[in-house]
Parts: structure tokens; C-alpha cells; sequence
């Protein structure tokens, strides 16, 4: 067997090559982290010229604006639905690529394509697809003129800001779905078919049992991705519009803190919405964790 010390004479060169990584990750997450927390308890000036430390305030004036809790709302509204789409929609994808149906090997790579594509890009991308005039959805709303008008409907901007966010998301759900797929041994299906289980009766019983720590995994990532991946989609698709339908509170954060220069509120909502995903993360791994068997 070969030692590490045998693999690093140097016993420094490990952490200098990992040096690059620690450095970006300190200085872009960790650093804006403690930076919010700081400016949460104090009201900062737009514009620089000092702080006044406020204590809890902040935390009552966000917490008392009704457009926090809307946004909030719309918030969790996107994260259930879009993060459950994009899961659902992988797995059956991967289901149906390891039956091997026909064009099932094409459709491997093609379905990875996606994920080398910016969000803001797709987010031009579904902006032209749903338009109701030139769009895909263009002939219907010609025949029944205003059923699809994301421009002034929320509720039509609110499912295309969905749409696009699932369909961002496939790509790395369905490759990591698949390979827990193809992970199962052939022999557990034959034995499942010999005991007259069929096709339906086998993804129930056998694959989605076993695939339980790969099903966990991409619900987590994307609870969590759901909360901050929006931002460059809303930016690019919809501006928060029409009259706020579509501004989540990644979004508010963002036009409080660059448009309203309200420093102190942003970092404050920031604050707010990292608890809320840490504990939405800890509940998962308390309550669905546990359950998860990675044994085989």
C-alpha cells in the first residue's frame, strides 16, 4: 500500500495546492457572510460615511414589511414546486434511459448539454420561447387572444420562471439519478421479474428503494440551489414583474441593497434568508435523512 508520505515528500505542498481554493472560498463566501451579519445590526449610509449600530431593529423593520413576507411566500411557492419538478423530471428521464428505450443512448448526452449554459443565458432563452407573440405559445394565444401573457399575467411569468429553473436543472439531477440507476445489480431485476414482479411493480419496490441516498441528494441541492439560482433568471425573464409576481426574496434582496440602497435591510433579509436555508437543510437531514439507507 502506498503512504502519503510517500505521495508528498513536501509536506506543505498539499496545502499549498488547495491554497487557490481556500483562498476564493474565504474571500467570496465566507467574507460577504460575516459582512452581512455585521451590517444586519447596524444602519449602514449608502453612499460610506459610517454606521450607527442599531441592535435588533433592523430585524423589526424587515420583519414588520408585508412585501418581505410576500416575498417569502413566493419564495417557498417556487422552491416546493421547482425543486420537485426537478427532480421528478430527471428521474423519469433516467428511469427511462436505463430500460435503454429507443434513442435512449442520444438522449444521455444531449440531456447534459443544458448544464453548460449560464442561467442568465437561459433565461434570454425561455424569454423568447414563452413570448406570446413570437414563441412557441404564439398560435395559441392567437386563437384565444390574452390566455398566455406573461408580460402581465403573474401567474403565466411565475410558471415560465419555473419552467426555466427545472429545465436548468436536469442535466446534473438526471446524471446523478442514472448513475444510481445503473449502479443496482441486473441480478436484483431478474429476481424481482422471475417473482412476477413487472415494470412498474420493480421501480417502486427495487429502484426507488435503492436510489434513496441518490433521491436525497438531488432534493437537498435543489432546495437549497432554488432559494439563490433564481436571481439570474428573474433578472433576465421577468425584472420581478409583472407588479412583483415573480420577485422572490433572493430578488428583493438584490433591488433593496443596489437600487434602494438600503444596506442595512438587505444584509439584514440576507441574514434571514441563510437561517432559513440552514435549518431547511438540517430538518431535511433530521426528518428524511435518517430514513435513508445507503447500505445495499
Amino acid at each position: 500500500m502506498t503512504s502519503e508520505s510517500s505521495l508528498f515528500s513536501n509536506r506543505w505542498l498539499p496545502l499549498l495546492l488547495v491554497a487557490p481554493l481556500m483562498l476564493l472560498t474565504v474571500l467570496f463566501f465566507y467574507v460577504p457572510i460575516f459582512q452581512a451579519l455585521y451590517w444586519s445590526f447596524f444602519l449602514e449610509r449608502p453612499f460610506g460615511g459610517g454606521s450607527m449600530i442599531v441592535g435588533w431593529d433592523n430585524f423589526a423593520r424587515v420583519l414588520s414589511d408585508p412585501e418581505f413576507w410576500k416575498a417569502g411566500r413566493r419564495t417557498i411557492v417556487f422552491m416546493v414546486c421547482g425543486s420537485t419538478l426537478a427532480v421528478l423530471i430527471p428521474l423519469i428521464l433516467a428511469l427511462a434511459a436505463d430500460r435503454k428505450i429507443l434513442m435512449s443512448l442520444p438522449a444521455r448526452n444531449v440531456l447534459v448539454w443544458p448544464k453548460g449554459v449560464a442561467g442568465a443565458s437561459i433565461g434570454v432563452v425561455f424569454a423568447f420561447i414563452f413570448n406570446p407573440f413570437v414563441g412557441l405559445l404564439a398560435p395559441l394565444n392567437s386563437a384565444f387572444p390574452g390566455i398566455w401573457a406573461p408580460g402581465i399575467d403573474g401567474t403565466d411569468a411565475f410558471i415560465t420562471l419555473i419552467a426555466a429553473h427545472v429545465w436548468g436543472g436536469i442535466p446534473f439531477n438526471f446524471v446523478i439519478l442514472l448513475a444510481g440507476l445503473q449502479s443496482i445489480p441486473r441480478s436484483l431485476h431478474q429476481a424481482a421479474a422471475m417473482d412476477g414482479a413487472g415494470p412498474w411493480r420493480r421501480i417502486f419496490d427495487v429502484q426507488l428503494p435503492l436510489i434513496a441516498p441518490q433521491l436525497f441528494l438531488t432534493l437537498v441541492l435543489e432546495f437549497t440551489e432554488s432559494v439563490t439560482s433564481a436571481f439570474s433568471l428573474i433578472d433576465t425573464m421577468t425584472d420581478g414583474g409583472p407588479g412583483g409576481s415573480t420577485t422572490l426574496l433572493v430578488y428583493k434582496i438584490y433591488t433593496d441593497g443596489f437600487s434602494g440602497y438600503d444596506l442595512s435591510g438587505a444584509s439584514t433579509q440576507t441574514t434571514i434568508l441563510m437561517v432559513f436555508v440552514v435549518l431547511l437543510t438540517a430538518a431535511q437531514f433530521l426528518f428524511v435523512g435518517r430514513r435513508v439507507s445507503y447500505d445495499r
